[in-house]
């Protein structure tokens, strides 16, 4: 015992040798998770730093015949993606494990130890097998993401076997148990090489050049209201305010929330987003009322002029689609008496007409359930060359107990075995809302929304009257108009009538007569109220509208608070922060300040981690020196906490009896990696490809065995070269866990690339069917406990396989 008072660099700090061992080992577990904690938040600013420094423009000036002058200016970025994903990007994932590796190495007077080399390999094993395994079991059933750039996967996926294959040629091969100083020259430089082969992958090795996203046009400004890039932020915000009448804070908050989570992301984000989950931090993605998904995405659709059609009847402009397909729904939703037996879906196609294609089709539930309101629908549908139009047919399951209205969807998608995305677009009409109308019932008669708003100018004002909860037998409603602080004659025409629904209707109209707004009168409303249902109908929930009328000048000033708004919500959930007081504010508040979308865990976990978050408040904000001293002043505390962590560690094994090496490829490994895990599988769910995800895993691996080893090893090999002597490294537990590794490596390499090219999988890297995804994930997911296993036993000496 008293032999652990000695073996770490700052710690123990106080006298302990005559504690209980049990609490010794509990509070130095303790404390080293908690530590875990403070290097994932200064990581947090870390990254802040790095994103800020590889996302930096320059204005260019491109030909533009619409332009006055002939030019426009554009952005683009100053890093190339790939360039700053290995470099930058792939050091700030990495950097705790690096940092540890060297830190122990100077600690140990330039002697190689195990703690930072176990951790290297182990970490880099977590990330291949579980982190990939995570990430195949965490989409949907049905749902595939494939990896779009494969060259430059295919030369990080070499590099990384091949920089634990150059380790076993290291320790086992040309120099057992001594590093030369040429091995470290050669190890460290790899770092580059790598860099600049997958530059020249990225940009095409010579054959078709890749448009990367370092040579579009990219930005978020806003021009007239015009965010580039998107849809028109003031269109959607008045759209969506007419649709739902929401308040003018909600509606900005759920326009800015679902137009951020449009804009692209690098591995970097999806980071620092899961680390702020993880401590009650700053979310990057607010939580939003996913029931005004369906209507944001329509109205979105309907004012992206530049790109989509507006969503009727219309056929798309077919000139765009002159050697594709464009297949869609023929509209966006139906319904569906129950005892109708089923539903006819119509799809069409535009476009390239000579050739076969073929759609996925599937249903998916809403508040309808499959199997018991309808029959599960999923299968490829064929046009034949020429062939414009085809009927689809569900199910519905028909029985004698009254429920409420229900609906489900049935979506358009590309299925593995159907047409390429290179021969068939999916149109925006991808989705269509089936509602099954109860018919055992007379239903109940309600307005489709509580309020409405018009403009002075409109001649009318169209009001839904909805028949829920049963369609069966003609009903009938009466309805007549109410002055409020408008009056009929004067701003509006009042009136009353009867409306009347036939055997299965399910809405129907009310048109109201608008003369205009007295100049007395500010936003003038009235009301109109349904009343007296016959055919044994009832009222439902909104038997009233209120109806505003606004002058179009106020209504234009409304919709511009609401961009505003929007805007300053966009603003808000930006990685980085532009002061030290934001980032106090931050660091002191749950959530970032943002209280009404907190959860009792982020109260628990800002009380543990408020200590971390004030403290690394202290860092310059990316706004002073450009981001390159956020970097630096992060980078010092990554290493001064590393150091930390190292003695704990340390001392931690010594206490409960384990090796360093054992230590550093469960605990440390694991520490470090957690980040990592939580982000790389919230790129999977919502990236549409699977670089984000598993694409980076193998350069970030690479980067740990040239920098982590590679460093330390040259500045030893520098040290002992001067001195006259050599640097011996003990490569038993290390030389084993390194082959062990670079086995289930490559075996975890050809099942990703079975899974790409085998049907049964849906030739994709994650997702695909149940069951083979399931099986693929658990295979993978074995492989790290094989090897922790067989690297456990090996270290503690249970058996020698000759090393």
């Amino acid at each position: 015992m008293s032999g652990c008072s000695s073996v770490g660099l700052m710690l123990p700090i106080v006298e302990e040798e005559s504690w209980n061992k049990g609490v010794r080992a509990m509070l130095y577990m303790l404390a080293m998770l908690w530590c875990f904690f403070g290097v994932a938040i200064v990581a947090d600013a870390f990254m802040c730093g790095i994103e800020h420094i590889t996302s930096k423009t320059r204005k260019i000036q491109i030909p533009d015949p619409n332009k006055k002058d002939g030019v426009k200016d554009i952005e683009v970025k100053v890093w190339n993606d790939t360039v700053a994903n290995l470099s930058l990007l792939a050091f700030g994932t990495s950097a705790p494990e690096i940092m540890l590796s060297c830190i122990e190495t100077i600690a140990n007077t330039f002697e190689s130890g195990e703690l930072g080399p176990g951790t290297i390999v182990g970490s880099a094993a977590f990330n291949l097998f579980m982190i990939t395994a995570i990430c195949i079991l965490s989409i949907p059933n049905g749902e595939s993401r494939r990896l779009k750039n494969m060259r430059v996967f295919g030369v990080t996926a070499f590099t990384g076997l091949f920089a634990y294959v150059w380790l076993i040629i290291v320790l086992l091969g040309t120099s057992p148990k001594e590093v030369e100083l040429w091995e470290a020259i050669v190890t460290f430089m790899m770092f580059p090489v790598l860099i600049l082969v997958a530059f020249t992958a990225d940009k095409g090795l010579g054959c078709n050049k890749n448009k990367t996203a370092s040579e579009v046009e990219i930005g978020f400004d806003i021009e007239g209201g015009h965010i580039t890039g998107s849809a028109d932020i003031i269109e959607v915000a008045r759209e969506f305010h007419k649709e739902t009448h929401l308040s003018e804070e909600e509606t900005a908050k759920i326009v800015a929330a679902k137009m951020m989570a449009d804009q692209p992301k690098r591995s970097g984000w999806y980071r620092v987003n899961a680390t702020r989950k993880l401590t009650g931090g700053h979310k990057l993605a607010p939580k939003v009322n996913t029931a005004f998904d369906e209507i944001f995405e329509k109205i979105r659709a309907q004012s992206n002029a530049d790109t989509v059609r507006k969503m009727s009847m219309n056929a798309p402009d077919q000139a765009q689609f002159l050697d594709k397909a464009l297949v869609e729904f023929t509209c966006t939703s139906c319904a569906v008496l129950e005892n109708e037996g089923h539903v006819r879906l119509g799809i069409r196609r535009y476009g390239n007409m000579d050739k076969e294609v073929k759609i996925g089709v599937e249903t998916i539930d809403g508040t309808a359930v499959e199997g018991e309101d309808y029959k599960p629908f999923k299968q490829l549908v064929t046009f034949k060359p020429n062939e414009s139009l085809r009927d689809i047919f569900i199910e519905i399951v028909d029985d004698d107990v009254w429920e409420p209205d229900e609906f489900f969807y049935v979506k358009l998608y590309h299925h593995p075995e159907g047409s390429s995305e290179n021969e068939v677009v999916v149109g925006k009409v991808a989705i269509n809302q089936v509602t099954i109308v109860n018919d055992d019932e007379p239903g109940k008669v309600e307005f489709s929304k509580p309020s409405y708003i018009v403009k002075e100018s409109a001649e009318r004002v169209q009001l839904t009257v909805n028949r829920v909860n049963g369609a069966d037998g003609e009903v009938m409603v009466s309805w007549k108009t109410k002055d409020m602080s408008a009056k009929a004659g004067q701003e509006y025409i009042g009136d009353a009538g009867k409306v009347i629904f036939k055997h299965g209707e399910t809405a129907k109209t009310i048109a109201i007569g608008i003369i205009g707004i007295s100049a007395s009168e500010h936003e003038p409303n009235f009301q109109v109220e349904l009343s007296g249902p016959t055919g044994g109908a009832e009222i439902g929930k909104i038997p009233k509208a209120i109806i505003t009328m606004i002058n179009d000048e106020e209504f234009s000033s409304m919709v511009t608070r609401i961009a505003e708004k929007t805007q300053k919500n966009l603003d808000g959930l930006q990685l980085e922060t532009s002061s030290w007081g934001e980032q106090f504010y931050c660091a002191m508040n749950v959530n970032g300040g943002d209280v009404d979308s907190a959860t009792r865990v982020d109260y628990v976990m800002h009380f543990i981690t408020f200590f971390w978050k004030v403290l690394f408040a202290f860092i310059p904000p990316t706004s002073v020196g450009g981001g390159w001293l956020t970097f630096g002043v992060a980078l010092a505390w990554v290493g001064v906490l590393t150091a930390v962590i190292a003695d704990l560690a340390s001392i931690f094994g010594c206490v409960v009896g384990l090796n360093d090496t054992i230590t550093a490829i469960t605990f440390v490994a694991l520490g470090t990696s957690m980040p990592d895990t939580f982000a790389s599988r919230a790129a999977a769910l919502n990236e549409k490809y699977a670089d984000s995800s598993i694409g980076n895993i193998n350069g970030s691996n690479a980067v740990n065995v040239f920098l982590g080893l590679g460093l330390p090893w040259l500045i030893s090999t520098i040290y002992w070269k001067v001195k006259g002597g050599k640097l011996t490294v003990n490569t038993g537990s290390l030389g084993f866990s390194v082959t062990l590794f670079a086995v289930f490596a490559l075996l975890t390499m050809t099942m990703l690339m079975l899974r790409r090219s085998l049907s049964v999988f849906g030739k994709a890297e994650l997702g695909g069917k149940k069951i083979p995804k399931i099986v693929s994930a658990i295979i993978i997911g074995f492989f790290w406990v094989i090897y922790i296993i067989m690297s456990s036993l090996q270290a503690q000496g249970v058996i020698n396989v000759g090393f």
